[in-house]
């Protein structure tokens, strides 16, 4: 369904791969209140800012770090001289009240006051989804904020350490004033990395947090459509008895079965990784990160990626497909261009979830810490914002590309003892009404040569026409041809062809 389409059927239409933005509320608001001139709440974000959004295709806007960021972590964001130097690097002009502490140290779930509270989070979203937008918000189940009012009230629920573990691990556990008198709790932790100590470990092997958890997941989803769930593999109990020697009862399966009772609608998406997307997925995600590719892309290993994308659609049209986000470096600083070009071909026409990052589709390439709630100014890069606008707007506006049916095209040599048909990477869009789309990308440093026997119907005897829909190459070519022995394609290095197929008359 096309960006042009009226809001109502937009929002009532679940494209088969619908495409997500991820603003960081915060820097993203300080930015906008800088060009207005005055302070801003999410209700008065003015309507061209929310068009943009509409205009480029966006099924949903990801809205990170809405909710309370814990005092007591905010000033350890502030006083931890290693993060100091870190946000002094992403901006060089830090104050103090730039530091506003990790949005994934989260003291409540209450949108913050300086975002214009829930009032002001409901009229957002009231604008998003009369434009057939949709609204994603976090949840951060691993861990809380220091000052969480649970940690005075319900001790119980955080995983406790001992003086022997405070004494050799320190950078893992801490001393806390509850209700009940002072105790150790560990920090939130990645078991392969030191514990985040802005945080507190929540203990899912007691039944009363998972109660308290999923009480809370129905209260935020009563403010949004969709939940991005931080680290959510860390709640899968071989995991949590490995990183803290107790096995919980899952928690997954009836916490989203729960949310889905009352909103059929609502959608999941789980940071995941260790190769534990489809245990997520069958736990009831709706997607996944999917890192690998990503990973694969950095180190430019095309039968790594071949490989990869040949997995079955059950699995891939389940994974969300990225070039960036807040925890990895920008694209542009990573993906050298024309690169970059390539690994967004890849990337974002291949089945799934398409993940943008806000700042990416213009450049951008300051990393900026989620500590932080203003960003240094960057001019965008006119390369990379004509692509995107191009990529953006192509699509938008080919149907195939949302909900026709994608298929991986072996390459094959175009010529005994040419090895580079290894390079190629090429998908098949296929469309019901036969507007098909063929995505051909080189993903190496050199020019190289493949031929690709193309899967399409009714391709014998007839003449068809590649028009690459983001450059200006135009081909007739003889459907028999094309089937054997192939369609030869020689491209220069990280260079690509976006054909769409139409047939040829006589």
């Amino acid at each position: 369904m096309s960006a042009g389409a009226s809001p109502a059927a937009r929002l009532s239409h679940l494209s088969r791969y619908p495409s997500l933005i991820e603003v960081n509320a915060r820097p993203w608001l300080s930015r906008l209140s800088l060009k207005a001139g005055k302070p801003l709440t999410l209700a008065e974000v003015d309507e061209a800012t929310l068009d943009a959004f509409s205009h480029q295709g966006f099924d949903w806007v990801w809205l990170l770090g809405v909710w309370q960021i814990g005092l007591a972590s905010r000033t350890l964001s502030r006083r931890n001289p290693a993060w100091r130097r870190e946000f002094q690097s992403a901006l060089p002009d830090l104050s103090e009240e730039d530091i506003c502490g990790s949005c994934f140290a989260i003291g409540a779930y209450e949108v913050d006051e300086a975002l214009g509270g829930k009032a002001a989070l409901a009229d957002f979203r009231a604008r998003l989804a009369a434009r057939g937008i949709r609204l994603m918000l976090d949840f951060v189940p691993n861990h809380t904020a220091l000052d969480h009012r649970w940690v005075k009230e319900r001790p119980d629920f955080y995983i406790e350490g001992s003086e022997e573990a405070l004494a050799v691990a320190p950078q893992n556990y801490c001393r806390v004033e509850t209700h009940q008198g002072a105790r150790i709790f560990a920090h939130g932790r990645d078991p392969n990395f030191p514990g985040w100590p802005d945080t507190l470990q929540l203990n899912y092997a007691n039944p009363a947090l998972q109660v308290a958890q999923m009480a809370e997941l129905a209260s935020i989803a009563e403010q949004c459509d969709g939940l991005r769930c931080d680290m959510s593999m860390l709640l899968l109990p071989e995991v949590f008895q490995r990183s803290w020697n107790v096995t919980p009862p899952p928690f997954w399966p009836k916490a989203l079965a729960g949310v889905r009772q009352a909103h059929p609608r609502f959608t999941f998406l789980a940071e995941a990784y260790w190769n534990l997307e489809w245990e997520l997925q069958q736990q009831g995600f709706d997607y996944c990160y999917d890192k690998r590719l990503y990973d694969r892309l950095r180190t430019a290993d095309g039968t790594a990626i071949r490989a990869h994308l040949a997995a079955g659609l059950d699995y891939q049209d389940r994974l969300a497909r990225f070039l960036e986000n807040h925890d990895e470096p920008r694209a542009a600083a990573t993906f050298p261009w024309p690169r970059h070009q390539a690994a967004a071909i890849i990337t974002f026409l291949a089945p799934g979830f398409r993940f943008f990052h806000q700042g990416q589709l213009d450049g951008a390439r300051i990393h900026l810490p989620v500590h932080l709630c203003r960003g240094a100014p960057e001019r965008p890069y006119p390369e990379i914002l004509r692509f995107y606008e191009r990529l953006m707007t192509v699509l938008s506006e080919r149907a195939v590309l949302r909900d026709g049916r994608w298929s991986l095209i072996p390459p094959e040599p175009a010529w005994a003892g040419n090895p580079t048909w290894q390079d190629f990477i090429a998908y098949a869009w296929h469309a019901a009404d036969g507007g098909h789309c063929l995505a051909i990308v080189n993903y190496s440093d050199h020019q190289a040569q493949c031929r690709l026997r193309l899967p399409f119907a009714a391709q014998a005897g007839n003449r068809f026409r590649l028009t690459d829909v983001m450059g200006g190459e135009v081909y007739d070519r003889d459907g028999s041809g094309m089937l054997d022995p192939g369609l030869y394609i020689d491209l220069g290095p990280w260079r690509y062809n976006l054909f769409a197929m139409e047939p040829v008359s006589p």
